[in-house]
């Protein structure tokens, strides 16, 4: 049950109070109350030619006569007056400095009166926060299960497809789209100097080049091309090889060290979303960087 605490007597005569003296212009005081009120037409009605004291009481009476309008806009008002420590505007007027310490007096009293109430205030706001964070979490994971389900699918119907250049055309349309929903900045296929490059993506800070294959195992002189490209381009880029058909066992060597590969397994676990793509990335590099080996799939990255 949501804990729920009244504001006193005492702390409504502390807020006429403070907002009384804390600016020594109307002009100034309308614009702070404008500034901090949701409800705002309530302003245009109130008489703005009486004093100050009158101006407050006429607001704050309006207001507590009708919580069921304004009791956001009150609390809002005690928050932002509680809040209040710019006591500058009160110079020009404040020859002795009785207007500010006036002013300061009011403030710090109203924070006297409103402690416990601001306190479970902010306690039910954290926890209308947490409980949003949590339902948006929740959308979101509900979200990614969808899109990567359907994503799935469209990997499905690709890979039954004979028309092998039509099946690398889709196949490098599908990984954008993948690295696209784990908001990996990815960047569709061009050309450099008569290179054909699949595509590219940021992770971690690293600029990543993507090639993508689906004929046949990769050998070794596919992945010496692949390893030359990285390394004629950016000095801190990497690679990335997909290859739904693995490597050749003799493809493999400690010479190939700016890239990784992946391979069907890989892609269906995180199709079927038994890891996250940047997760997959991470563990495959740091592997790479302890053991030396480019070439680990999800089932041995995690035995």
């Amino acid at each position: 049950m949501e804990q729920k605490k009244k504001i006193s007597p005492q702390a409504i005569l502390s807020l006429k109070e403070a907002l009384s003296v804390i600016y020594w212009r109307k002009e100034d005081l309308q614009q702070f109350i404008k500034l901090t009120i949701d409800n705002t037409a309530i302003i245009g009605t109130i008489n703005w030619s009486v004093t100050k004291r009158e101006i407050v009481k006429e607001l704050l009476n309006r207001m507590t006569n009708r919580l069921d309008l304004f009791e956001n806009d009150l609390m809002n008002l005690i928050l932002a007056v509680t809040d209040f420590n710019d006591f500058s505007n009160l110079q020009y007027w404040d020859e002795d400095g009785s207007k500010t310490k006036k002013a300061k007096e009011a403030v710090n009293n109203l924070r006297s009166f409103t402690k416990g109430f601001i306190q479970i205030t902010q306690e039910q706001e954290e926890a209308k926060n947490r409980k949003a964070k949590a339902e948006q979490a929740t959308k979101k994971a509900l979200s990614l299960e969808q899109e990567l389900f359907q994503l799935k699918e469209e990997f499905n119907k690709i890979a039954i497809n004979r028309n092998f250049q039509q099946r690398g055309f889709k196949f490098e349309k599908f990984l954008y789209s993948l690295f696209l929903l784990f908001d990996l900045e990815p960047k569709g296929s061009f050309k450099i100097h008569g290179e054909q490059i699949d595509g590219a993506f940021t992770f971690q800070s690293t600029d990543y080049l993507l090639e993508a294959k689906w004929a046949s195992e990769v050998n070794r002189s596919d992945l010496a091309t692949f390893c030359f490209k990285v390394e004629t381009k950016f000095k801190n880029a990497a690679g990335l090889l997909i290859s739904i058909d693995g490597v050749t066992s003799e493809a493999i060597s400690s010479d190939f060290k700016s890239i990784i590969i992946m391979d069907g397994i890989d892609l269906l676990a995180v199709l079927d979303n038994r890891i996250t793509l940047p997760d997959l990335l991470f563990k495959k590099r740091r592997k790479a960087s302890e053991t030396g080996n480019i070439y680990i799939n999800f089932n041995s990255l995690f035995r």
